[in-house]
């Protein structure tokens, strides 16, 4: 029986989640497994991998095929490493120590390598923040400063209106003083 390490696919529409099984090569995608390894949610980023490395390097050992999608997987979370460390112990060229010093740098630089990037997220998410609410503030700045220059605009045009209805006053008067200063 051929064995492969592949993802089954669980979820609900346009939101999927995949457990890493080791499951026969004639079964169903969604179907009969052997072993659940892990589990991936492609949701998150960055996409967020649960893994049994040692159940995972058993399959291996083992003579297990990972599809694509699944060795990309184990390539990221370091079981394809550490299958190849083992091959070296078996074969004299590394001893176990050596090994696991070997995974554990390389586990150590991954893990910076990821935190870098989440950091990287924050960021880049705190500076679209920030030039969002520095263009609401620049906005706002110009409404305000529209509404007070309509509002200036309105108390010149009273007063202008005013100012008219002053000197119509005024010059009504005027004719009418010159009116009677004629007529006597």
């Amino acid at each position: 029986m051929s064995v492969k390490i592949r993802l089954q696919r669980h979820g609900k529409k346009q939101k999927p989640f995949y457990w890493v099984v080791a499951a026969d090569a004639r079964s169903k995608r969604d179907g009969k497994y052997l072993e659940k390894i892990g589990t991936y949610n492609p949701n998150t980023n960055p996409a967020t991998i649960e893994l049994n490395i040692d159940s995972a390097v058993k399959w291996l050992h083992n003579g297990a095929q990972p599809t694509d999608t699944a060795r990309a997987i184990l390539s990221y979370k370091g079981a394809l490493l550490k299958h190849h460390l083992d091959g070296g112990i078996r074969k004299g060229a590394l001893t176990q120590e050596q090994a696991d010093a070997k995974l554990a740098a390389w586990l150590e630089a991954k893990a910076g390598k990821v935190d870098a990037k989440k950091d990287g997220l924050t960021k880049a998410q705190a500076d679209t923040k920030a030039k969002a609410l520095k263009a609401e503030q620049e906005v706002n700045a110009k409404r305000l400063a529209a509404a007070a220059k309509a509002e200036a605009d309105a108390i010149a045009a009273e007063n202008a209106v005013e100012e008219v209805a002053e000197v119509e006053a005024t010059t009504e008067e005027a004719t009418e003083e010159n009116n009677e200063t004629t007529e006597a």
